[in-house]
This record gives C-alpha cells, structure tokens and sequence, in this order.
C-alpha cells in the first residue's frame, strides 16, 4: 500500500483548496492508498501534517496554486507538485507520476 500525505491550497483558499482534498480523499480510496490531507485555506492549515507523518510516507503531494507555508518539511521525501486546476482537470496525471516516483530514489516533480 502507498502512503501519501498531501497539502491543498488555493488563492482564496475556499472552494478549490477543499474540492482538491476531497477529490484526492476519493482517487486514493479507490486506489487503495492511505492518505492525511492538510488543507492550507481561508481558515488558516487544518489537519497539519505532523513530522511522523511525512516521515512515514512514501510521497508527498503538494496541489497547490500558491507558495504554501512549510514547504520546507517535504525536502527529504519524493514530491508530486501539481496546479489545482491540473489536479481536478486530470487527476490520473498526478496519481500516475506517484506511481513513477515511487520507483525512484527521492525526487520532486513539478506539474504546472
């Protein structure tokens, strides 16, 4: 099983920020994956990824369309970057370079 953790986040940080997660919440159960997913919106971050939980993760993704706070925690683990809009358009694009990635050593991948 692949374990993701993952951060949303979007200009306004409302609508897109919770359809990301949400969307990633549902791909993931299908796919059979664990995922914790930290929303960084109009409320400030909710669910914060602790430090154990991105060390027990084999990817990060960060969907995203703004510089998120924190960005920093994700430097030694293998990371999806991927634009909200990619996101929503094609997921099966982000979830198919998690899929390539976890055949590499750590790597970040940016989708814009």
């Amino acid at each position: 099983m692949i374990h993701l953790v993952a951060v949303t986040a979007c200009v306004s940080g409302v609508a897109h920020t919770y359809m990301a997660a949400e969307r990633l919440e549902k791909l993931c159960h299908h796919e059979k994956w664990s995922v914790k997913i930290e929303t960084q919106g109009a409320l400030g971050a909710e669910n914060v990824l602790s430090q154990a939980d991105i060390a027990g993760a084999d990817v990060a993704l960060l969907i995203t369309d703004i510089e998120i706070n924190g960005v920093e925690r994700f430097s030694e683990i293998r990371t999806v970057k991927s634009s909200i809009r990619l996101f929503l358009l094609e997921p099966q694009k982000v979830l198919d370079e998690v899929r390539y990635i976890m055949e590499k050593p750590v790597v970040h991948i940016s989708m814009r």
